[in-house]
């Protein structure tokens, strides 16, 4: 009991720690509408029209800003569906064996079924201790969380929260809202600032009397303040939002960019690249409308991805494979048809020719013949 008791309250302490990043990113928020509001537009600024006009857009702005930081903190991430957990049945038989070529046997048997087409570095079927499950294509398993999240890009500590299939556009969302925030206040206040510090200099009394422009002594700190805090994490979060930019334009996660995929024929960097297009439309759907709106819009179910990997980047180092061209060309022609455990959200899945349906039972006997020894590796 006491073991027990000593668990659940170290538990509780990590989750109220958890919670701090994100308290002071609302504490600062927060402080930044009252210096704006208050101190800038209703004290500061004495022309009726241009008052009217920045809270006008600032309150868009704002909104839309909360309104996606509050999505990406509170939507569950998604967890594989029950298809890829091993039954009870398997499990009781997977701990009778030893970890040899029996259980290699037996993932390779429940994986056959299953849209899976990633592998571990050493070519083991991707399982998982912890969750007892097989891990779909692109899902990793969370120490934070402990849990199994699909797509999962990364966990971030200032929403407290996994970022993954998800709740990714909302993520893209709240760096792209929070920049153009941080910039509109910086646009805005500029001309305040710089009346501020060009009276830094002066003396005291001199400063004091060219101020008078300004109504009073705390508002004039604060729209110092808000300028330097709105600069400094424009260029945080610009650049922040430039990278995870790229990486959708290239179909990639953040431990995908870290450590790329390994597919059955090897490492691929760019194997769920589908091209520009298609790599945006898989994040943010195919109705425009919906596009800068934090509502889920992305496409396919999280658990099988359309795969490509004919079209390879001029980075891609060669593969581990071999360098000899017909092995290069089989490899780049080889097509995983899409095996959906479900009705995918995606029209990709018919728009893609590189991962049609066409031959799949050729396609699973050969697999079913060609497949390596494998070992069970735990991706934590």
């Amino acid at each position: 009991m006491a073991p027990s008791g000593s668990r659940s309250i170290k538990k509780g302490c990590q989750r109220v720690l958890y919670w701090i990043p994100v308290v002071f990113i609302v504490l600062i928020v927060a402080w930044s509408y009252y210096a704006y509001v208050l101190q800038l537009c209703i004290e500061s600024i004495e022309n009726t029209g241009e008052k009217v006009v920045y809270l006008l857009v600032y309150h868009v702005i704002f909104i839309m800003f909360v309104w996606a930081y509050w999505q990406t903190i509170f939507t569950k991430p998604m967890n594989p569906l029950k298809e890829f957990h091993l039954s009870y049945s398997d499990k009781e038989l997977l701990e009778r064996e030893d970890r040899g070529e029996s259980q290699q046997e037996i993932l390779r048997r429940i994986a056959k079924d299953l849209p899976i087409y990633t592998r571990t570095n050493s070519g083991a079927i991707r399982f998982c201790d912890r969750c007892q499950l097989l891990k779909p294509d692109r899902c990793h398993h969370c120490s934070v969380c402990d849990k199994c999240i699909l797509k999962m890009d990364h966990h971030c500590p200032w929403v407290n929260n996994c970022v993954g299939f998800s709740n990714y556009k909302f993520f893209m969302l709240f760096l792209a809202y929070s920049l153009l925030y941080c910039l509109f206040i910086t646009a805005t206040d500029l001309q305040y600032f710089i009346k501020f510090w060009t009276a830094g200099g002066r003396a005291h009394f001199r400063l004091r009397e060219y101020l008078n422009g300004l109504p009073d002594t705390q508002a004039k700190f604060h729209i110092l303040f808000l300028f330097f805090s709105a600069s400094m994490f424009s260029v945080s979060l610009a650049s922040l939002f430039i990278y995870h930019c790229w990486l959708v334009c290239k179909n990639r996660s953040t431990l995908e960019a870290v450590r790329s995929p390994v597919f059955r024929h090897g490492t691929d960097k760019n194997g769920f690249s589908l091209g520009f297009s298609k790599n945006f439309r898989q994040v943010f759907g195919d109705e425009v409308k919906y596009w800068p709106i934090p509502v889920f819009s992305s496409l396919g179910d999280g658990c099988s991805f359309p795969t490509c990997l004919v079209n390879l980047d001029p980075e891609q180092p060669s593969s581990p494979t071999g360098s000899n061209p017909a092995n290069k060309g089989a490899a780049e022609g080889r097509q995983f048809p899409s095996k959906p455990l479900r009705e995918s959200q995606s029209r990709l899945l018919t728009s893609t020719p590189s991962w049609t349906e066409s031959d799949s039972a050729t396609e699973k006997e050969k697999k079913g013949a060609s497949n390596p020894g494998m070992t069970i590796e735990n991706e934590a």
